[in-house]
Order: structure tokens, then sequence, then C-alpha cells
């Protein structure tokens, strides 16, 4: 179970940044995605495609009730006969623009041809953010910037999962038929019981 994972990320790393930080990034992601309605891009670098967090951002926008999380993968190599899903290019991001925002993910420095189209985007009144190592010029592009150096107790995967987890918090859940617990609250309250102590015999 994904949540189970996520808690125990947030356990082992109480008492560091990580858990708020990825926190703020989720709220500045979420308060720039759902009032426009959606229009959000993911795009990696050409050695790394974020698969895991659009899959993540996807399974949060169906669980949360907020579908504007779900992205737009954009690819580096898009090959003829590619399903609709998989077949969005890097001429996409050089295309955002006002009410659009453009998620970075950059486990190292991108080459030149990404960083101008990811210019251009802001330049036309897309907003960027960015998940990244530390680059100053992709930290340079971003509105708003999630930074892991590599000297960091955690890794970006890590990063992700935390970011993508609390990206589909802090909302009113969506009630499913005769005001039945939403799946994610179901599956909290499992891990709770699964993981609480036994109780005591006197």
């Amino acid at each position: 179970m994904d949540a189970v994972r996520v808690a125990l990320f947030r356990e082992v790393l109480a008492g560091t940044e990580w858990p708020a930080a990825a926190r703020r990034f989720a709220g500045t992601l979420r308060s720039s995605v759902v009032p426009q309605g959606g229009g959000l891009l993911l795009v990696g670098t050409a050695q790394y495609e974020p698969w895991h967090l659009a899959a993540h951002l996807v399974d949060e926008a169906a669980w949360s009730g907020q579908p504007e999380l779900a992205p737009t993968l954009v690819r580096h190599r898009v090959r003829p006969g590619d399903p609709a899903h998989l077949a969005v290019g890097l001429g996409r991001v050089a295309a955002a623009g006002r009410g659009e925002t453009l998620l970075v993910v950059a486990p190292q420095r991108p080459d030149g041809g990404l960083l101008e189209r990811v210019h251009d985007a802001r330049r036309s009144g897309a907003t960027v953010l960015s998940l990244d190592a530390g680059d100053p010029e992709v930290v340079g592009l971003a509105h708003e910037a999630l930074t892991v150096p590599g000297t960091a107790e955690v890794d970006l995967d890590t990063v992700q999962h935390l970011m993508s987890a609390a990206a589909g918090e802090n909302v009113l859940p969506s009630q499913g038929p005769r005001g039945r617990r939403p799946l994610r609250d179901r599956l909290a309250r499992l891990a709770d019981h699964l993981t609480a102590p036994p109780p005591a015999r006197w």
C-alpha cells in the first residue's frame, strides 16, 4: 500500500525538513493547477522521464477528487505508434502559456534545448515549478523549486513520493455512495488498526 509506504517515509524523516518541504511544494502545485482547472505538464530530462511521479499524481487526482492534479507527461522521444497519452513531445513545453503549470523534474542538468523551451513557457506566462538536484539554471527558471542536493538525507525519488502524496491532502474528500468514507480514509484507518499496539490486559 503506497499510503503506508509514505507514512513510513514520514516517520523515518520526522525531525528533518523534508516532510514539511514536500507539503509546502505540493500546496504550491495544487494552488497553481486547481484554480485553473488543470493544465499541469510534467517533464523530465533526456536521461530521466518521471513515469512514477506521473502515475502517483494520477492516483492522487482520483483519490482526492482533484482531477486537476493529473498531469500530461511530456516526453523527449516520441515514437510513431505511441498511444496518445505517451505521444506528447517537447514542443508542448515551448507552447505552454498563461494558465498552465510546468513541473520540471531534473535529477541532473537538462540539456539546453529543454531549458530554452522552459524559458519560452515562462516568458509566455506559464508557472514553472521544479523538483531538482540544485542546478542553478533550473532553479533560476522556476517560480518555486524543491531542491534535493546530493548531500541530503533523502533522494529525489523519495521526495517525489512525499510530494505527490501531499498534493492530494488538505482538500475536502469526496463522499462515495451512501456517504461511505473514501478509499483513502478506509486504508488509513486500516493501517492505523494494523500498526496499533495490542490492548493492555489487566
